[in-house]
């Protein structure tokens, strides 16, 4: 058993060297086997103490906190205002510039049957000019350059190659002509 020599608390505990009240070295007691433990009686609050600071059995929630200084928060928070947000950077729109491009695939590989690219391939051509149009006007909101040239070349390839079968059948036929 040990005991503050300050405010005579006996402590039971024997991994305490300190005393919990007011911070003082522990002494150790012989403990007689035939003595009752003491009453530990605490000491009055010396008179240098206000009433409001008295230790209470009043819970927590009673508790009010000490007012606040708020011409420090004041200036603390006039001179530093948080940063604007990041800018955030867009892409640059390509839809027209792929839709050049798509239609113009189209026109090529599956516009052959029954004459679908001649449809497909002029609209291709049409929103590749119109692509590069925007692109030339605007390009940091407009983008896609090289899909509305694939686009506008997929268009004119077609119309190429049906312009070159129109051509060698009717060649073919004038040769084919009796005599």
């Amino acid at each position: 058993m040990k005991r503050c020599p300050t405010c005579n608390q006996q402590f039971t505990d024997e991994w305490l060297t300190f005393c919990t009240q007011d911070g003082t070295s522990l002494v150790d007691v012989p403990v007689s086997p035939n003595e009752p433990p003491p009453t530990v009686a605490y000491p009055s609050m010396p008179p240098s103490v206000s009433p409001t600071e008295q230790p209470t059995l009043d819970f927590p929630d009673k508790y009010q906190p000490p007012p606040v200084q708020m011409a420090a928060q004041e200036s603390l928070q006039s001179g530093w205002k948080p940063p604007p947000p990041p800018a955030y950077v867009s892409q640059p729109q390509k839809s027209l510039a792929v839709l050049s491009m798509v239609l113009g695939i189209v026109s090529i590989t599956i516009g052959w049957c029954c004459y679908f690219g001649v449809l497909t391939s002029p609209v291709a051509i049409g929103l590749g000019i119109f692509s590069l149009f925007q692109i030339k006007n605007d390009p940091g909101k407009y983008g896609g350059k090289g899909m509305a040239i694939a686009g506008i070349v997929t268009g004119a390839l077609y119309f190429v190659f049906v312009a070159l079968i129109i051509l060698i059948y009717g060649l073919s036929f004038l040769m084919s002509a009796p005599r």
